[in-house]
């Protein structure tokens, strides 16, 4: 093999190595935490990650494709700090509380970002991994509404139902104390997201709210 094409195929690998798609996933993820989906621009992120525009798209071919995984990655995250309370010790109440309550307040740690993933308008690419995650946490919620069922703490229902609803109340409740403005204090948006979590417990038939 001819020693040029050797150097070619060598620096190809290296610009898809899993470090550097990490590294650019981790970019690119910072970026959309600070500017949101629409003004995260490609250059932007290959600046952010110390690589070359050429590399960039070597590992993600277009923005859409960038942000899809972007959103899967966070995604994962916030789901699997939902499910590790969903697991944990406690009432069906007790633990829906807690889940829903993380998810509100790792929310409004992170309100650009959060704000990206639940009410921006995106390309269609991204709005399905959107839905993809919606899926995913309402079947967080969806287990502890049927093990609710089941120790008669919660009324019979339609278990994926109502863990929809409370994923819908939870990002729509949210889209107001999640936008950048100056119109609401911390202290504001914490109790808006009590009250969520609140009518979120209240919607399965809990008789006891905790939150």
């Amino acid at each position: 093999m001819p020693r040029a094409t050797q150097s070619v195929r060598s620096t190809s690998a290296r610009a898809q190595s899993p470090d550097k798609r990490t590294a650019i996933l981790a970019a690119a993820r910072d970026l959309v935490s600070r500017v949101g989906f629409r003004e995260a621009q490609m250059t932007g992120v290959a600046d952010e990650a110390g690589v070359a525009l050429a590399t960039l798209y070597r590992n993600f071919p277009s923005k859409a494709a960038l942000m899809v995984e972007v959103v899967a990655a966070v995604a994962q995250r916030e789901v699997d700090a939902a499910a590790g309370l969903a697991m944990g010790d406690g009432t069906a109440a007790e633990r829906l509380a807690a889940s829903a309550s993380l998810f509100a307040s790792r929310a409004l740690l992170g309100r650009r970002l959060a704000h990206a993933l639940v009410a921006e308008p995106v390309e269609p690419e991204i709005e399905a991994a959107r839905l993809r995650y919606r899926r995913k946490l309402a079947r967080v919620f969806e287990t502890i509404i049927e093990q609710g069922i089941r120790s008669k703490e919660f009324p019979v229902q339609d278990a994926q139902a109502s863990a929809a609803c409370i994923v819908g109340s939870l990002f729509e409740g949210l889209v107001g104390p999640l936008a950048s403005d100056t119109l609401s204090t911390d202290a504001d948006r914490q109790n808006q997201a009590r009250a969520i979590v609140g009518f979120c417990l209240r919607g399965v038939g809990s008789k006891d709210v905790v939150t």
